[in-house]
C-alpha cells in the first residue's frame, strides 16, 4: 500500500472511530455528520467523501459482510455443500471468538445502539437482502441454473436465512446481559441441528466439484 493509499486508510479509521464514539456517548439519530467531522478535524464534504450516508459511517464494513456468505460457499472444500461449509464456518467464527458473530467484548453496546435506531436496523436487513442475493450467485453460477430458474434464490433465502437467524439469536441474547460463554454453548447447539436439517435435504447443492 502506497503512501496515498495509507493516508486515506488512515482518514477512514478516524471518521469511523470518531464517529462510533459519538454514536455510543448520545445514539445514533442524535449525532449528525456535521458533529463527527467537526469532532474528526475535517469538513462534512470530507466525510461524505469516505462514507456516503451517516449509516455508511456505522457500518464501516459492511460491503465485507455483504460478500462473505458468498466467499465462503465459493472457496468450500472440494465435496463440501454449501450448507456444510456455511454451518462449518459459522461454527468456527464461534469457536474463535470471530468479533462479527457478535460475542466480543463491547458487542452489546454497539447493538443496543442498532436496536436504538430504526434507520440502522432497516440498513441491516438491507445488508441481509444484499447477502442473501451474492450467496443466490454463486449458485446459481456453481450449479448452472438458467436465468429464470428460482432455485438458487430459494435456496439462498434458506441459507442466508439461518445464518442470519443465528446471528440474531445471538444479538437479542447479548443485548439482554447473558454470558457470552453461555450463549455461545446455547447458539452452537443451535446452530449445529438446524444446519444439520437444512444438510438433509440439501446435501448435493450445489453439486460437488
Amino acid at each position: 500500500m502506497g503512501l496515498r493509499e495509507r493516508k486515506k486508510q488512515q482518514t477512514r479509521e478516524l471518521l469511523a472511530d470518531t464517529a462510533m464514539g459519538l454514536f455510543a456517548e448520545r445514539g445514533f439519530d442524535r449525532v449528525t455528520v456535521t458533529e463527527v467531522a467537526r469532532a474528526a478535524g475535517v469538513s462534512p464534504n470530507t466525510v461524505f467523501n469516505y462514507f456516503p450516508t451517516k449509516e455508511d459511517l456505522f457500518f464501516d464494513r459492511q460491503e465485507e459482510v455483504v460478500a462473505h456468505l458468498a466467499e465462503v460457499v465459493r472457496h468450500r472444500p472440494v465435496g463440501s455443500s454449501a450448507v456444510d461449509a456455511v454451518r462449518a464456518e459459522l461454527l468456527a467464527a464461534f469457536a474463535s471468538g470471530e468479533p462479527t458473530v457478535g460475542l466480543h467484548p463491547g458487542m452489546a453496546a454497539f447493538w443496543r445502539i442498532v436496536e436504538d435506531s430504526a434507520a440502522l436496523r432497516a440498513r441491516l436487513l438491507e445488508l441481509g437482502e444484499r447477502a442473501e442475493a451474492a450467496l443466490a450467485a454463486v449458485l446459481a453460477e456453481e450449479s448452472g441454473a438458467a436465468p429464470e430458474d428460482p432455485l438458487p434464490r430459494i435456496v439462498a433465502g434458506a441459507v442466508a436465512g439461518a445464518h442470519r437467524a443465528a446471528l440474531g439469536e445471538v444479538r437479542r441474547a447479548v443485548v439482554a446481559g447473558e454470558p457470552a460463554g453461555t450463549v455461545r454453548t446455547r447458539i452452537e447447539a443451535a446452530v449445529d441441528r438446524a444446519f444439520g436439517l437444512l444438510g438433509s435435504g440439501l446435501a448435493r447443492y450445489p453439486a460437488a466439484r
